[in-house]
């Protein structure tokens, strides 16, 4: 009984802020009429008015920001909806836009470590896969060990990007998007409560992510013990 007790904690630990975040941003995507525009014309306005050359996109990829290609992708339902999920989306995406216009060096720092986790992800998988092969080629314990440790720092760097990443989504969120919203009077106050939580969603996607990750190396971690 506490084996699934512990069991049940750990995935509602590692799913239950992905869960949560889904949660959030479905309950407040329902079309609302009051708003004079969609998350795609909000994001292009104010992209506008902050005098950047930045281009918006529908993108399949879940939404982002681009800092190398310097666009804002949004999905279709946020680029076309007239939601609060699709504003404060939107408004969340061009903050991640103004951290990297105004250099924002934490954002900086997360593109360059994302492209090395990117690689060492791939390297990483290649690696812990190749282990049986070269431990019984080489015929040197030791070298199944290094492999195994090399493939375990790879796929670990992706959980440890997703982790450090977690300010930057913060700051995108709460000292760029929220008052952008609030100032300009694009949400009235009974909507800045629901806006808070979607713009918390927001940043908490990648912690889930990493959470996530975390669990796939588990699981690589368990396969190579048998």
């Amino acid at each position: 009984m506490m084996i699934i007790i512990l069991l049940l904690l750990l995935l509602v630990i590692i799913y239950g802020p992905q869960f949560w975040a889904k949660r959030v941003l479905k309950k407040y995507s329902r079309h609302r009429d009051d708003f004079p525009g969609t998350g795609g014309e909000l994001a292009q306005h104010l992209l506008k008015q902050f005098n950047m050359a930045v281009k918006v996109e529908i993108t399949e990829a879940g939404d982002h920001y681009d800092p190398i290609e310097k666009v804002v992708r949004l999905s279709s339902d946020n680029f076309h909806g007239k939601s609060l999920t699709a504003v404060a989306t939107a408004a969340h995406e061009v903050g991640h836009a103004i951290q990297d216009y105004s250099g924002y060096k934490a954002l900086h720092n997360r593109t360059k470590l994302v492209r090395i986790a990117q690689i060492a992800e791939k390297v990483g998988a290649g690696l812990m896969m190749l282990i049986p092969v070269i431990a019984l080629i080489a015929r040197i314990p030791a070298a199944g060990v290094l492999m195994f440790l090399g493939g375990i720092a790879s796929l670990g760097a992706s959980v440890l990007v997703h982790l450090i990443t977690l300010p930057v989504e913060l700051d995108a969120s709460f000292n760029r998007a929220l008052p952008i919203l609030e100032k300009g009077q694009y949400i009235n106050e009974i909507d800045q409560k629901a806006a808070r939580k979607i713009l918390t969603a927001c940043a908490l996607t990648y912690v889930a992510s990493s959470l996530v990750s975390l669990l796939s190396l588990w699981r690589w971690i368990a396969i190579l013990r048998r």
